[in-house]
């Protein structure tokens, strides 16, 4: 019986040891990128896209072209997805290639790939996580400080699916992290990582922005509405509503004071909302830094996933 692959649904469900494993192995990758250019050889990686994207495409794209593979980048409305099981295609795309990245809007869709996969699936980011996007985060983190041991990083927005990864991810890499988040959607939050977190006693809690902000390393904030939606004028009074609610949760400066805090944001921006724009550009922002290591991120997953780490 052939082995079952292993998957990146989110990190909740790998072990402490193996995430500090592959963020030691996306340091490596991004110091070393040479020695990696025909690890993927003859390799092809599908890319499923239900959702908008621009980070996660290129970065995956790229990795596969830098190491030597080849990606396959699918639209979801140009597929049979939409007119079959989601099962049936996922077994399909398994006989063709060595990892399916899928970017869909529900992670039950997700799941159902996972069962169905003969191959590694990765989540490219569900409405409940982006592991891709914490483990950027992590290496971004660890690359400014040369360990995320003890980082203090401070997240003010949305409780989100970037959260729920943040808070999966800070606990086996030890990190402290606060939250201020005053638009809670309770479907969303996972409270098994949040409690783990917290029972480490490297979860906090608050409304107090300035307070979380002037102890913090690290200041970190997202969309405050799926950006799917951001500019839906279906959605306009629930993007009113939040902007209401979160405005005074903005990133700039009268915020941040006199903190040395970097500034993060996980991109796409809408400057004026969630941050200020003057501070995407401050000597403090490392947000391109935090893109950039996208790339060298993904290439630690597929490596790892492929079992082609060393």
């Amino acid at each position: 019986m052939p082995e079952q692959p292993q998957h990146l649904i989110d990190w909740k469900y790998w072990g402490d040891e193996e995430v500090e494993q592959i963020l030691a192995l996306a340091r490596f990758v991004k110091h070393h990128r040479w020695e990696y250019q025909g690890h993927m050889q003859g390799r092809t990686l599908v890319m499923l896209f239900q959702k908008t994207s621009t980070r996660t495409r290129v970065s995956f794209e790229a990795g596969m072209t830098e190491l030597g593979g080849h990606a396959i980048n699918l639209d979801w409305r140009a597929t049979n997805f939409t007119l079959s099981k989601i099962a049936f295609e996922t077994r399909y795309l398994s006989r063709n290639a060595a990892l399916i990245m899928a970017r869909l809007k529900d992670n039950a869709d997700l799941l159902e790939m996972e069962q169905a996969a003969s191959v590694p699936i990765i989540n490219g980011c569900c409405n409940l996580y982006h592991p891709c996007q914490a483990l950027a985060d992590m290496l971004t983190i660890a690359e400014h400080r040369s360990d995320t041991r003890g980082a203090r990083l401070t997240y003010i927005g949305v409780y989100n699916n970037v959260v729920n990864s943040l808070v999966s991810i800070c606990a086996p890499l030890e990190v402290n992290l606060t939250l201020v988040c005053p638009i809670r959607d309770q479907d969303v939050i996972d409270e098994q990582s949040r409690e783990r977190l917290l029972a480490k006693g490297l979860l906090t809690e608050t409304l107090d922005a300035k307070a979380a902000v002037a102890d913090a390393d690290y200041v970190y904030t997202d969309t405050w509405l799926d950006m799917e939606f951001f500019n839906d004028p279906t959605h306009a009074a629930e993007k009113q509503e939040r902007c209401d609610i979160m405005l005074p949760y903005q990133l700039n400066r009268e915020l941040l004071g006199d903190s040395r805090a970097m500034i993060m944001h996980d991109m796409p921006i809408h400057h004026g909302y969630e941050i200020a724009e003057d501070l995407v550009e401050s000597p403090n922002s490392i947000i391109y830094d935090q893109a950039e290591n996208r790339l060298d991120a993904q290439k630690a997953i597929l490596l790892h996933l492929l079992h082609e780490q060393h």
